[in-house]
């Protein structure tokens, strides 16, 4: 833990001060906006277009990832250095993530009945992966100075810090396990509970399942800490985690409060570990953790309350 905690420290010192107070104020007003008039949960579902959808979520990802490059590019000019390209990103980054936000698996609507619904389900995080893993390893080829690809490196050096990380996540999550806006989101595992009654090997299917949940984790990992970090860090150096963290925490906008408001922190802490380290398997393995336990967490959660 000491290893991170030097990180942190470290990076206090080097990053913008104007730029993480901007960053700070803005995602807390995106977050207050987004919660008071339930624009994701109450206006973006309702939607009846996937392209409608995607053209929301475009607009709330790029304010919250545009806007504070904007005010360092007008206010705090020597953090950043624009050139074409890096503007051209600043429009596909956010455009990216809405389409794997709204895309839809390529199983939906193609197989009938109870088995047609669980297959569409744990086939769309995969498909979400390659949606996203595509375009990124076209993009590499602009940027092949990398820390292999966008991070995926296990060069983290040594990984008891990020046990300890988990270690102390423990309690937080079994409090969580406590709250019902929490359990009435968590476990995502109940999304396949109607096939309990047609197999009798459910927990290989629930197996199956958190697996594919898993993946959507290294989606994740290697956009916002491998892309968004290692391909704008060469415009703007470590101030690209702080635009990076606001933009994590908008795809929060549709979960509990508190776990929206911990996504800009933690966005930040991951963040500055995969800058630190050149890599993304250190936060990557934290995510994974911490994603299962919640699911722990909230299952047994609602054993209890029967």
């Amino acid at each position: 833990m000491t290893t991170i905690s030097i990180f942190l420290r470290s990076s206090i010192g080097t990053i913008d001060k104007w730029l993480l107070l901007f960053c700070t104020v803005w995602a807390a007003l995106l977050i207050a906006l987004n919660y008071s008039l339930a624009i994701e949960s109450g206006v973006i579902r309702r939607l009846d277009s996937r392209w409608y959808q995607c053209a929301a979520l475009f607009l709330v990802y790029c304010s919250a990832f545009a806007v504070p490059y904007g005010f360092a590019v007008v206010f705090r000019k020597q953090l950043i250095a624009p050139t074409p390209v890096f503007w051209l990103l600043l429009l596909i980054a956010p455009a990216l993530f809405a389409v794997k936000a709204t895309v839809a698996s390529p199983l939906e609507n193609r197989i009938d009945g109870v088995w047609g619904s669980y297959w569409t389900i744990v086939t769309a995080l995969p498909f979400k992966l390659l949606i996203v893993l595509i375009p990124l390893i076209v993009l590499h080829r602009w940027f092949p100075q990398q820390p292999g690809f966008w991070g995926l490196t296990v060069r983290t050096g040594r990984w008891r810090p990020y046990g300890l990380m988990l270690a102390i996540m423990v309690p937080l999550i079994a409090f969580a396990g406590t709250q019902p806006d929490f359990l009435a989101a968590y476990p995502r595992l109940k999304q396949i509970a109607f096939i309990a009654p047609h197999t009798e090997y459910f927990g290989w299917f629930q197996l199956l399942y958190e697996i594919s949940y898993g993946i959507d984790f290294v989606t994740i990992e290697l956009f916002f800490r491998g892309f968004l970090i290692f391909a704008f860090a060469r415009y703007a150096g470590a101030a690209a985690i702080l635009p990076m963290a606001v933009f994590y925490c908008s795809i929060h906008f549709g979960k509990p409060l508190l776990e929206c408001v911990s996504s800009f922190f933690g966005g930040l802490i991951l963040g500055v570990v995969a800058y630190r380290t050149r890599s993304i398997a250190g936060g990557l393995a934290v995510h994974l953790g911490i994603a299962w336990m919640m699911e722990i967490s909230a299952y047994a959660g609602n054993v209890r309350g029967g």
